[in-house]
């Protein structure tokens, strides 16, 4: 099943502003207990416009209106999170060893964390689970929990970018389709879609970055955005939005972005916007169904996003969502 089927989708025209007076370094995140590193790409604080016109190739009406939004400085992982991070979370192995430059952002009690369950059955569905490849079939609620036990094991306040925050950086300064500009024939140097992917996810890092140093943004696996999707999202807001963030309320549909290794170029583009679907846990015979897994959507995983100012610690769950499955 491609995400395309779940929800329509398209681009946004890009205006940025950025400035570096909210200046953020790169930096390598330790994970204590692992020889694993997390590579974190320092995204200046800037504007852009958000959404795409009318008159955009394949343009969709949950793109519009466009409109002005304001991006604080964040940092964004430069890959997407792999098999081998999210297995550290799964398997809890090493929550007990200490994170050597540990910060003092979060306070939490690691055992207090949800653990996700051990899959039953190979949830890459076939395309491997090793080193370096992207981790798919994992829920919102997921991906969000593995963002809690990071933050825990560093000290550092994790969790998965806004749309907002995701298309700025997809765009990294552009205002065209792509980061590349317009033309869908020089996506392959860049992305892994329908095209040339035959049909599975690679490893990360494989194809080019974008202008910010970010890896598959567009393709490969989609990427799971904080939000609540609402189609009509962007007719609710101000001229100028400030860190736009719809805060979810129920498990679906959710907004998921970049495309996938299974999806068409028109899909990949920085502006289009996905939904997550019940048809994504299909095949699930549990009951309830898994909370952790789809067990038919190894096309969707995610990236991370850390912010210079976290939220009270009384906002956590907005962004973690409930502290049990």
């Amino acid at each position: 099943m491609k995400i395309r089927h779940a929800l329509l989708i398209v681009p946004f025209l890009f205006q940025h502003t950025a400035t570096v007076s909210q200046e953020l370094k790169s930096f390598t995140q330790d994970i204590g207990g692992s020889d694993l590193t997390i590579e974190m790409i320092a995204i200046p604080q800037g504007s852009f416009i958000m959404g795409s016109p009318t008159s955009e190739k394949n343009y969709y009406k949950d793109e519009g209106p466009s409109h002005k939004v304001h991006i604080d400085a964040f940092w964004i992982s430069k890959y997407e999170i792999t098999w081998d991070l999210f297995n550290l979370y799964v398997n809890r192995e090493i929550d007990h060893v200490k994170t050597p430059t540990k910060a003092a952002q979060v306070s939490l009690e690691i055992d207090a964390i949800s653990g996700a369950t051990v899959p039953y059955v190979d949830m890459s569905l076939g395309m491997g689970s090793g080193k370096d490849l992207p981790v798919g079939n994992v829920t919102h609620h997921s991906a969000s929990k593995f963002c809690e036990w990071l933050s825990a094991k560093t000290g550092h306040f994790y969790r998965l970018p806004t749309e907002a925050e995701w298309e700025y950086a997809a765009r990294a300064g552009t205002t065209t389709a792509y980061h590349f500009g317009d033309d869908e024939k020089l996506l392959g140097d860049y992305a892994w879609y329908t095209d040339n992917s035959d049909r599975t996810y690679h490893k990360v890092g494989q194809k080019k970055p974008n202008p910010w140093g970010l890896y598959d943004m567009y393709g490969n696996v989609a990427e799971w955005t904080l939000d609540q999707y609402l189609p009509e999202a962007y007719k609710n807001r101000k001229t100028t939005a400030q860190n736009p963030i719809e805060f979810p309320v129920k498990e679906y549909p959710r907004a998921v972005r970049g495309g996938s290794y299974d999806d068409e170029a028109e899909y990949l583009r920085s502006a289009a916007r996905l939904a997550s679907s019940e048809n994504w846990k299909m095949r699930d015979p549990q009951f309830p169904k898994s909370k952790w897994w789809n067990t038919d959507a190894p096309f969707v995983g995610f990236r991370i996003v850390r912010v210079a100012n976290p939220p009270k610690t009384s906002d956590y769950l907005k962004y973690w969502g409930q502290t049990s499955p």
